[in-house]
């Protein structure tokens, strides 16, 4: 693919109170977008705050990271929520950042789920429903329809376009891949990829030739607008800037979807 473009977004603002897990400021130098914790998984306000103001300081594009209510467990444990309800969780965290988006002179510009949620809404049509409930009522305050960004063929994007609103398909340069096209479980000791060539080769391999090595040695196809590199690993601003410079290398360039 010559000419290729792509999106570079990290999970940032992912600490609470006193508590710091994401190297926040050194990956805003790097990413064009932030998917910042909303509260429910990680975050809190003043951690949105400041990575609104760091973000809209340098012109990367702010999304909501919404989660399951399960700070205890990082948003990474399987819940039965109500759609309901669960719609306006999704609502209410990206309420919560639209205010200190504003406040930095910026705008939440999408939404993304996280851990467990983005896990479930892959396939399963009522939580992908909920998600996307919540982001239309939150519309309102976010100047029109969110762009939901989500794994290639899942529900949560097909359930999105079919109510009219923006999708972006996404890649993940550190997590393992099965043959269907799906993450790998976190509880699988293969979940994560740790070393750097191996994830900025993948990084280069998703954007440029649209193909990742499944855990069985397979090719798989990736149609990705955006890559995701997670904040939360040792050293991921470093390993940001080396897939950056390796996709700008392979003339790819990197530029915010929104």
């Amino acid at each position: 693919m010559t000419g290729a473009v792509i999106d570079l977004n990290a999970d940032l603002g992912e600490g609470f109170g006193r508590w710091t897990l994401t190297d926040d400021e050194a990956l805003l130098s790097v990413v064009t977008s932030a998917n910042v914790a909303c509260g429910f998984h990680a975050g809190d306000p003043s951690t949105m705050r400041r990575v609104c103001a760091l973000a809209a300081e340098r012109g990367v594009r702010i999304g909501a990271q919404v989660s399951y209510r399960d700070l205890a467990g990082f948003g990474r444990r399987a819940m039965d929520v109500p759609p309901e309800e669960l719609a306006d969780e999704i609502a209410y965290q990206i309420g919560a950042l639209q205010v200190f988006a504003r406040a930095a002179g910026s705008r939440v510009s999408y939404v993304k789920p996280h851990g467990a949620l983005y896990n479930r809404v892959v396939a399963d049509s009522e939580q992908a429903e909920a998600v996307v409930a919540g982001v239309l009522r939150a519309g309102a305050i976010c100047d029109g329809p969110l762009p939901v960004l989500g794994l290639p063929g899942s529900r949560l994007l097909t359930v999105a376009e079919g109510v009219g609103l923006p999708v972006v398909t996404e890649a993940f340069a550190d997590r393992a891949y099965t043959w269907a096209g799906t993450l790998l479980p976190r509880k699988d000791p293969e979940a994560v990829i740790t070393d750097p060539e191996a994830v900025i080769a993948r990084a280069v391999g998703m954007a440029r030739d649209g193909l990742v090595t499944a855990v069985g040695g397979e090719p798989v196809a990736v149609d990705a607008r955006s890559l995701c590199v997670h904040g939360d690993t040792p050293g991921a601003a470093q390993l940001a800037w080396r897939v950056r410079g390796a996709l700008a290398s392979a003339g790819i360039r990197v530029e915010a979807f929104t």
